[in-house]
C-alpha cells in the first residue's frame, strides 16, 4: 500500500482507516507533510472534526537543534509565490475535539540524535537550512521526488534499507514507540466505544503504526481516502 504518491502532476496522501473484527473503535491514519496547499490542510481539518479523539504529533518544548532540523521545511512557505504552508495546529485542529500529543520533549529528541556519530549530528545541523533554501528556491516542484514516495510494506527492498538507517532511527524510533504505547492504551481503555480516534503524524512514521496496530492488536486498514497535497504550478 503506498501512503504518499508523487507522480508528475501531483502529491497526494492517503488517509487510512483502520478496524478490528469484533469492536468497534477506529484509527484514522492521517499521512502528514510538513509543508502543503492550505487545501489539504483545510481538507484534513474538515475530516478531524468527523472525529472523537485526535492524537497529535509535535515535538514538545524548544531547542536550538530542534529549531535548526525544522528549517528544512520553514523556509518554503515564506516565498508567496510558492503558496504554500507550513503546517499549524491553528490550521489543522477544529474546535471541540479533544487531543492528546504523547510525541517526545525537544531533549529527548536532540539526545537521540547526539547517539549518531559526531560528523553525522553536525551535517544534520548544516544540511537542514540549505535542503530549506532549496524548497524555497525550486518551490512546490521541489515537493515532486520519489525520495518523498513512503509505503507501508515492511518486506520491501526500500523498506528493508530505510529500516537500517541509523539517522532514521535516531529520529523515529523512541518517537513511534511511545505514539504506538499511547494507541494501546486507547485501544485498551475504549475498544468498546463506537469511536474515531485520529493518528495526525508524518508519513515517515505511517509504517510504523500500521505495522504496530496490525501486529499488536490485530487492526488492519479496511479503507483509504487519497488526498491532494500540492499541486505544481
Amino acid at each position: 500500500m503506498q501512503i504518499i504518491e508523487v507522480t508528475g502532476y501531483a502529491v497526494r496522501s492517503a488517509v487510512i482507516t483502520m478496524r478490528r473484527t469484533g469492536t468497534p473503535l477506529e484509527f484514522v491514519i492521517f499521512p502528514m507533510v510538513h509543508v502543503a496547499s492550505p487545501a489539504f490542510y483545510s481538507q484534513v481539518r474538515t475530516r478531524l472534526g468527523e472525529c472523537d479523539l485526535i492524537v497529535l504529533e509535535g515535538v514538545r518544548g524548544k531547542s536550538l537543534g530542534v529549531s535548526a532540523l525544522t528549517l528544512a521545511y520553514r523556509f518554503a512557505p515564506r516565498r508567496r509565490r510558492n503558496g504554500l504552508q507550513e503546517q499549524r495546529e491553528e490550521l489543522l485542529l477544529p474546535e471541540g475535539v479533544p487531543v492528546i500529543n504523547p510525541d517526545v520533549t525537544a531533549a529527548e529528541a536532540i539526545a537521540d540524535l547526539r547517539t549518531l556519530p559526531r560528523w553525522t549530528y553536525l551535517l544534520l545541523m548544516v544540511a537542514a537550512p540549505v535542503m530549506g533554501l532549496a524548497f524555497a528556491l525550486r518551490g512546490p516542484r521541489a515537493f515532486l521526488d520519489e525520495d518523498l514516495v513512503v509505503e507501508d510494506l515492511p518486506s520491501t527492498l526500500r523498506a528493508e534499507m530505510m529500516a537500517d538507517d541509523p539517522v532514521k532511527r535516531a529520529m523515529t524510533d523512541r518517537r513511534d514507540q511511545r505514539l504506538l504505547a499511547a494507541l494501546g492504551e486507547i485501544h485498551t481503555e475504549r475498544c468498546d466505544e463506537p469511536i474515531r480516534v485520529a493518528v495526525v503524524y508524518g508519513a515517515e512514521h505511517v509504517p510504523a503504526i500500521v505495522s504496530g496496530l496490525g501486529d499488536r492488536y490485530g487492526y488492519q486498514p479496511r479503507e483509504a481516502e487519497w488526498l491532494t497535497v500540492l499541486v505544481p504550478a
